[in-house]
């Protein structure tokens, strides 16, 4: 006789508004200094070249320790690491915000991504536990859940740059501290918890992915200026790659590894890593770049140019909310993530076309609009499958991956898109035509990504099971160490 399938946890809505605000929070982390950017160049003496590692230093610790973050849940429960997160963020936002120095700022920013490696896959798998027993509900939940992440990015231009015109830009760094104090008086009462299972840590290959990474973006960042045919550029990346190597192959000796390579035989998984990553490579330089452009060149404020992105935040939130989870219903989620990507690459080269002498209603608005069509149709169904394909178990495991491999994205995808900008002329202060044609070059890069993620998507992702045979498995043997967490 079959036991009755667990009663749903009345508090999960609430829960997931919180879920929803730890995945708004640490990806507009990543997006909250682009309008700073600026006044922290002037104050702490960065470089043009060098500005981009304040965004770097976030996103490296933060995919880098991803997998520490997803290993630690599943290990010592999603509730104890999302709170122990959000605490750390706390305080590399406090140390950011104090900043009067070029490495204090970029310490404070490591420290800052690894309290989001934590957060982000224990809040997926929080996701999973309050809701990966009914399928419809988990299809909502991931819609709004994934509709934080794009929206965050950008809805973090808006208050970096209210924040930085009307006070200063350390605050851009203050905000987090009253609303982590907030999430840590919250979650006891609204998050499920889960007992601590036995089992290591395996902190050789924690450091061996993070500094194979950070290598391997500095390489490319610094690449413009040591050249890409100096030996010294290829020797470092050489080491960035070699250390990744060293990582894969201590996950195939290890008996209890950080990321167990059995993972990727799971279908669509590899496919749906890739999507993500490449989305992201996409996603992020364009935020990035057309910042910059509507202040360096269209000569908008900090607050002139926040306020310029929020059609596009709004687009992405009545898109990914309303829409995407309806075309998913009806679709599958295989061809929205191709869709999706085609559209981002559109709108990419159609900012490609930015003018020097160029306005936000020709230039800008049309275009990011497009941009953030494309991402609202590819981000959830990439996401959802992505951590959807692994055993429930495992579930932190591919919350860290999926992250690791959107994060991996943007730090990668800005390297490259830097470098790309720099050899045309974004690095010429005051020169409008020069930092347009950098821009420009940024953008139609991105776009390439774009179509390129499309492309590879269409050819790896396999056809998504029929409704019945998805929505069997809610009752099955596999979900019971799920249910039971949730219980």
């Amino acid at each position: 006789m079959s036991s009755a399938p667990p009663s749903p946890n009345p508090r999960r809505w609430k829960a997931l508004g919180l879920i929803a605000l730890a995945q708004f929070m640490v990806i507009m982390d990543t997006s909250i200094i682009g309008v700073a950017l600026p006044q922290m160049q002037t104050d702490l003496g960065f470089s043009q070249e060098n500005l981009s590692w304040v965004f770097n230093a976030y996103v490296i610790a933060f995919g880098g320790l991803l997998l520490l973050g997803g290993r630690l849940s599943d290990l010592l429960g999603a509730k104890r690491v999302f709170s122990a997160g959000w605490a750390v963020l706390a305080v590399g936002s406090l140390i950011a915000g104090l900043a009067g120095e070029v490495w204090v700022e970029l310490a404070g920013r490591a420290v800052q991504g690894a309290g989001a490696a934590l957060i982000a896959p224990a809040a997926l798998t929080l996701l999973m536990m309050l809701f990966g027993g009914n399928p419809k509900e988990l299809t909502k939940a991931f819609a709004l859940y994934g509709a934080a992440a794009p929206a965050g990015g950008t809805a973090g231009v808006f208050l970096g740059g209210v924040l930085t015109e009307y006070a200063s830009w350390p605050w851009v760094f203050y905000v987090n501290i009253p609303i982590a104090a907030l999430v840590l008086a919250l979650t006891p009462s609204l998050m499920p918890s889960a007992p601590p299972r036995r089992g290591s840590v395996d902190l050789l290959g924690a450091t061996a992915v993070t500094a194979g990474l950070a290598v391997a973006v500095y390489a490319i960042v610094r690449a413009p200026e040591t050249g890409w045919g100096a030996a010294r550029t290829w020797l470092v990346l050489g080491a960035g790659a070699l250390l990744l190597v060293a990582f894969v192959a201590l996950q195939a000796r290890r008996r209890e590894p950080l990321m167990p390579l059995r993972i990727w035989r799971a279908p669509n998984l590899a496919a749906a890593n890739i999507a993500q990553l490449l989305l992201a490579a996409a996603w992020i330089p364009m935020w990035f770049f057309l910042n910059l452009y509507l202040q360096q060149v269209l000569g908008l404020g900090e607050f002139a140019a926040g306020s310029a992105l929020l059609p596009m935040t709004v687009a992405i939130m009545v898109m990914m909310i309303v829409l995407a989870p309806r075309l998913i219903a009806r679709f599958g989620p295989n061809p929205l993530v191709v869709a999706g990507m085609l559209v981002l690459a559109a709108g990419m080269f159609w900012l490609s076309l930015v003018r020097p002498d160029g306005t936000f209603w020709a230039d800008v608005l049309p275009a990011s609009l497009v941009a953030a069509g494309g991402m609202s149709l590819a981000f959830i169904p990439s996401l959802g499958t992505a951590v959807s394909s692994a055993r429930p178990e495992e579930g932190g495991l591919a919350s860290g991956i999926v992250n690791t491999s959107y994060q991996v994205g943007s730090a990668l995808g800005l390297a490259a898109m830097t470098a790309v900008a720099a050899s045309r002329g974004a690095q010429e202060l005051g020169n409008p035509a020069a930092l347009t044609d950098g821009f420009s070059a940024a953008f139609l890069g991105a776009a390439a990504i774009a179509a390129a993620g499309a492309v590879i998507a269409w050819f790896t992702l396999r056809p998504a099971p029929a409704p019945e045979a998805a929505a069997e498995p809610a009752g099955s043997e596999r979900d019971k160490p799920r249910t039971a967490e949730a219980r």
